[in-house]
């Protein structure tokens, strides 16, 4: 007879839920798990991980075909494989999904598949393929994250018009693709089928994409986008997708008002997300804004005993905000039932890194100068540009600039901003400097090594005081 009461229910496994489960477990709690579909949820069997591993084929690719630039002569016709290079991602996505496997068992954490509803603040019944089963907790913690937003007149079908997971497992390769949405979804799978060769147009209603960045990382992206043959149409609005078995034709209304219909084979939307929160019981025990889960620093909602993470709450809705959330609620959860060594920290939102994986990368934290401006604050800013790096030249990857935001008065670091090879690996250095609460004064006396493509992060503070040594 499988156990029925524990410690802590997760309801959801993904990057929010999983972590939670194991981190409760590490602090000696009796955990189970509830999933309805495959351990490690949406993020790693068809989000962040999958789309890497497509988005570096694509680079693979790419680099493949300008070999000549590094001296390189490669014989025969370079293509895609496309049923290959999406076997390759759902590979990717199997092994880790095992991996979460292992690490349930691992830490003795009680998996139960199946679809779990709340009948009350910490007792809920999971419907699987053996039946019903009711499970009771001292605490339960919903991370049900979210799903992609459909467009209202034009639902996504799987076959001509997609969200993100269909654009994983295409069943053919677009030859002309609309992209709808210039987040960091829109943009990475823009980014992918762009490279793999086909011809992509991106319709973003705001006037500039990916509008949460910087504008100048925005109209840096939106020039290196165009010159790699990708249409883009800011200012403008779908307004209508006659979708056959033949194709997709758009209306689209462009930043001057004039509509025009263009023909597409296929359509990916990527308008934002809805959190998956209906049909769980939250009803009565949470409060709840346009779907969203209600929370206070910890994850508590109103009712004692609830708590909840990750996309199924208030924004950013990113997987390593998910974890993080995992940590803080299981360490809060521990400390009222007694844990005297754990002291959780509530999550700081200016402090977390966002990343978008396409061709150039993005990367940024923290505020951008309009927004510090906006705040009140005399900033400084200062921007290195690629070009002055002899890592990023060598590399032949000099597209690309780190631009620093600081609080004039204090030296306080508001926000870093980049785009270029491999940003999304470097941010983390200035999400550091962030939370240990840096000033100009220690990144200025911090010694980068050389020759690396992050001394361009060095040369950016510099230059937001007008010091900037290669410029």
């Amino acid at each position: 007879m499988a156990d029925t009461n524990y410690d802590v229910i997760v309801l959801g496994s993904g990057p929010g839920g999983y972590v939670a489960a194991i981190r409760c477990a590490q602090l000696g709690l009796k955990t189970a798990i509830v999933e309805r579909e495959l351990l490690g949820g949406i993020c790693l069997n068809w989000g962040c991980i999958p789309t890497k591993a497509l988005l570096r084929s694509a680079e693979i690719l790419h680099y493949a075909q300008h070999a000549s630039d590094y001296g390189l002569k490669i014989a025969g016709k370079i293509e895609a494989d496309l049923e290959a290079v999406v076997k390759r991602s759902r590979g990717v996505a199997k092994q880790l999904n095992q991996g979460v496997t292992h690490l349930m068992k691992k830490n003795k954490i009680t998996v139960h598949m199946g679809t779990g509803t709340l009948t009350g603040p910490t007792s809920l019944t999971v419907k699987g393929e053996k039946g019903e089963e009711k499970l009771t907790a001292k605490h339960v913690i919903v991370a049900t994250g979210a799903r992609a937003r459909d467009l209202p007149f034009a639902p996504a079908d799987g076959k001509r018009v997609w969200t993100y997971r269909h654009a994983m497992t295409p069943p053919e390769m677009p030859k002309k693709l609309l992209v709808i949405g210039s987040g960091a979804i829109g943009i990475e799978f823009a980014s992918f089928y762009n490279d793999m060769g086909c011809d992509v147009t991106v319709v973003e209603m705001l006037d500039r994409i990916v509008p949460v960045e910087d504008k100048d990382v925005s109209a840096f992206l939106e020039k290196s986008l165009t010159k790699q043959g990708m249409t883009i149409m800011t200012g403008a609005g779908v307004e209508a997708l006659d979708v056959s078995d033949k194709g997709v034709k758009a209306k689209i209304k462009a930043k001057d008002g004039k509509v025009s219909e263009t023909e597409f084979t296929h359509c990916i939307t990527a308008i934002g997300i809805v959190p998956n929160t209906e049909n769980v019981g939250l009803e009565k025990l949470a409060e709840m804004d346009r779907g969203f889960i209600q929370i206070d620093d910890y994850g508590r909602t109103k009712s004692k005993g609830l708590w909840a993470i990750g996309d199924c709450t208030p924004g950013p809705w990113l997987a390593h905000k998910a974890s993080h959330e995992g940590v803080t609620t299981a360490e809060a959860i521990a400390k009222e039932l007694g844990n005297k060594d754990v002291h959780p920290h509530p999550l700081d939102r200016d402090n977390i890194p966002g990343c978008t994986y396409c061709h150039p990368q993005i990367a940024s934290v923290g505020m951008t100068e309009a927004k510090a401006k906006e705040a009140g604050y005399e900033v400084k800013a200062g921007t290195f540009p690629f070009i002055g790096n002899g890592k990023a030249i060598a590399l032949g990857e000099a597209e690309g600039f780190v631009k620093t935001v600081f609080d004039a008065k204090t030296g306080e670091l508001l926000g870093a901003h980049m785009v270029g090879a491999e940003v999304t690996e470097m941010i983390q250095g200035f999400v550091v400097g962030k939370t240990l609460e840096t000033t100009e004064a220690e990144l200025m006396n911090t010694v980068f090594p050389h020759p690396t493509i992050s001394e361009s992060m060095h040369e950016s503070v510099l230059a937001s005081y007008g010091r900037a040594l290669h410029i």
